[in-house]
This record gives C-alpha cells, structure tokens and sequence, in this order.
C-alpha cells in the first residue's frame, strides 16, 4: 500500500515542471503588469500636474490684463472664449467678501474623481487678492487606467496559460531521453547482465547518470559472476568431503564385524568432518565481515612479538621444506590481537607453500605517518596480472587444477581480505621478478 502511494504523492516531474514554469510566468508576468501600470499611472498624474500648471499660467496672465473693476466683464468674456470646449475644467475666481467674480459651467458630479489647485492671483480688487480654484475632472484617465489594469491581467493570465501549455509540451519533449533510458532499463534482467545503456544519443546532463548506472551495473555482474563461482565453488568444496564420507560409512556397514576396519574409518571420517567445520566456520567468519561487523580494538606495543609467536608455530612446517623465516621492522598498532594472528598465519602458509627451497620469507612491518603496512614476501613463481585482482577471492584458486584441494580449501586470503576491512584497511598483492609480496595496509589513527 506504500508504494503507490509514494508515487501517487511524488507525481509527475513534467507536470510539476510545467506548473513551475507557469506559476513563474504568471508571477514575471504580473510583476511586469504592475510596472506598466504604475509607469502609466504616473505618467497621468505628471501629466494632470502639467496641465492644472498650464491652465494657472493663462489664468494669471488674464488676471494679469485687468486694471480695473469694469474690466472683469472683458476677463469674464476671455475666459469663455479661452476654456470653451474645455468640460473638464473648473474655473472659479473669487474677490471680496468671497464674491464669486467669475465660475464656468462644470458638470462633473461630486462623486467623480477630480485634481485641484487652489491659490491667491497676483491681482487685487478692491486691494483684496483675487483667489483662483482650478479643478480637473480625471474620471477619463480613471476609466482609461481602469481599463488598462483589466487588460493587463487578462493578457498575463492567458500569457501564462499559453507558456504553461507550450512548457508542458517541450518539457514532455524534453523528457524523451528519460523514457528512452527507462526502456533500455526494464530491458535488463539476468541474462542480460552483459548489456549496458546506450548513452551517445543522450543529451549531457544525462551522460554522468548512464555513466554511473553503467558502472553499477559492471559491479553487479561482478558480484553476480562472484556468487556464481561462490556457489560453483562451494558445491565442489563440500561435494568431495561428503562423497568420501557416505562411500567410507557404506563400506563399513558392509563389513560390521570387522572392528579395526571400524577405527580407521571413524578416523578418516572425523577429519572430514573438522575440514567441513573449518569451511563452515570460515564462510561464516567471511558473512559476518561482509555484513560489516568490526574487529575489536586493543593496543598491541609490537607487531614483531606477535609476528615471531606466530613464525614459531610454522617454523617445523617450514624447516620440512628447506624455508627460513625473518622478521623486519616494528611497530605498534590498534587492533585485535587473535585476528591479527590468524591474517599472519594464513599469509605465512601461503607463502610457505609456494616458497622456493633454501628461500627466506620475510615479514615485514614499516610504518609511515599515514599507514602501517604489515608484508609478507617470498621467492617463488611469479604471479600473472590477470591473477592478482583475484586472489582474495573466496575459493578462487591461480591453478585451475586443484592439485591442493584436499588440504586447502581457497578461503586463507579471503579471510585476510576481510581482517583486513574489520580493522579499516585492506590486504594487497604484488608480483614481480619472482618475489610474491602478500600484506595488510592499516590506516594510522590521527
């Protein structure tokens, strides 16, 4: 029930792009609206101001011409003459005794909106200052910019509309190279896991996505082909010891009397079941590292002292084959102790079993101001690049034969690899001119 409704929440991306795009076109277009409007709004308010200021001007030169009282007859018939035709303004002059000496018709209401100037005329009558209204009717410009608001807003409305409709559009278009890598996916499956995307038809910001998704997909088969050999290989490891098993009990139940024959089968038997354990054991040891668990950590003051305790229990081993063991270096290092044992023994039977005779394997332990690094060396086939990666590998073996399969079951480096990644390092190998170097790099706590 989770899952659709995460994906009825998420939606569409070309439906929350194109509401984007829209919502952003509505708000540029409404900010751009507003503008203008006030752009406009000014510009009739500047040109109210300039007209009332031109109309002061005539009045005053009017007012200007009259001398006398007898003389507001001629400024009344001027003043007709001059604001005929002009129905949106108001003249009115008044003298003494706020008599109203001149007042053109206006037919404005009180209700419309009007821009008025009121002040004293530079003329006196009767030695009193002639007082001069001027008022302008504006309910044309009002009606105009009313008229222009509407516009404005309808026109941003459908402009955003009609932008939304158009980025829908190239947003689908847009998102074409997406559906096409979305169909190139749901044709993966795991008997294709050696196709990859095709990303050269891709647009570029697209390019690091097929990228990582096709390196994903690398280390998938890789793990995929790993898990494969891990099950091939694990069928073989338990097959023999289990064929041996039920072919030695079948052959003791056919001889029930003989009793010694009995021992030695019991014997053989118990010894491969502890070969069985030890495989169990370790592959268990191995999930756990792989699941992430971590070594516990404990001060050991010398890697040499432990390094020598555990050269001492291979040293019959190795004087069997003509090898001599040294150690080299010192340090101390953070870590858990039994682990560490167990890496170092595993390392120096490798190097044993493959050491030339009359050779010397070296361990040894250097320390820098980044890393501590724990090796082990010894002369013997070089061996090949193509080999190295996978060496850590569970059960992978170099020789395809298995000559040594009885005795050793391929999980030695393995379980190096993993002590290694326990205590936040890792385990590497080089070969070269026939000295095969086996070790264990740690970082240096800071």
């Amino acid at each position: 029930m989770s899952e659709p409704n995460a994906v009825a929440t998420t939606g569409s991306l070309g439906v929350r792009l194109s509401w984007w795009l829209a919502a952003q076109s509505l708000v540029g277009l409404l900010i751009v609206s507003t503008l203008v409007y006030v752009v406009s709004s000014s510009s009739q308010d500047k040109r109210q101001a300039e007209s009332l200021q031109q109309k002061q001007a005539i009045v005053n030169h009017l007012l200007g011409e009259v001398d006398a009282a007898g003389d507001l007859a001629v400024l009344r018939h001027k003043l007709d003459d001059f604001f005929l035709g002009h129905t949106d303004l108001r003249v009115r002059l008044q003298g003494p005794a706020d008599r109203v000496l001149y007042e053109n018709n206006f037919p404005a209401a009180s209700t419309r909106p009007t821009r008025s100037i009121a002040y004293e005329a530079p003329v006196r009558i009767d030695n009193v200052p002639v007082r001069v209204l001027l008022e302008l009717d504006t309910t044309a410009d009002r009606v105009a910019l009313t008229q222009l608001a509407w516009t404005l807003g309808i026109s941003a409305l459908l402009g955003s509309a009609l932008i939304s409709v158009g980025g829908f559009v190239l947003v689908r278009a847009g998102l074409q190279p997406v559906r096409g890598l979305v169909r190139q996916t749901d044709a993966l499956d795991a008997s294709t896991m050696g196709q990859r995307l095709d990303g050269r038809q891709q647009p570029r910001e697209l390019q690091p996505l097929v990228h990582r998704f096709n390196g994903l997909l690398d280390r998938l088969q890789g793990a995929y082909d790993q898990l494969e050999g891990f099950n091939a290989n694990v069928a073989h490891e338990l097959c023999t010891p289990l064929a041996t098993l039920i072919t030695s009990t079948e052959v003791v139940l056919r001889r029930p009397h003989a009793a010694g024959a009995h021992r030695d089968v019991l014997e053989s038997n118990l010894e491969e079941l502890h070969r069985l354990t030890g495989i169990v054991n370790d592959m268990l040891f191995l999930s756990r590292a792989d699941r992430g668990a971590k070594a516990r950590s404990e001060r050991v003051e010398s890697l040499a002292s432990l390094s020598n305790e555990v050269v001492d229990y291979h040293s019959a081993a190795a004087e069997e084959l003509g090898v001599g063991f040294s150690v080299v270096g010192d340090a101390s290092l953070e870590c858990d102790p039994g682990l560490m044992r167990r890496a170092l023994s595993n390392l120096l039977a490798n190097a044993t079993r493959y050491a030339e005779g009359g050779s010397d394997i070296v361990v040894n332990i250097s320390r820098t101001p980044d890393r501590i690094e724990l090796t082990v060396s010894n002369r013997g086939p070089t061996i090949p690049q193509e080999h190295q990666a996978r060496l850590f590998d569970r059960f992978y073996r170099a020789d395809p034969a298995r000559a040594d399969a009885v005795q050793h079951h391929g999980l030695g480096l393995a379980i190096v690899a993993a002590i290694a990644r326990m205590h936040g390092g890792e385990a590497f190998v080089s070969s070269e001119h026939g000295l095969n170097t086996f070790g264990l790099r740690f970082p240096v706590a800071r």
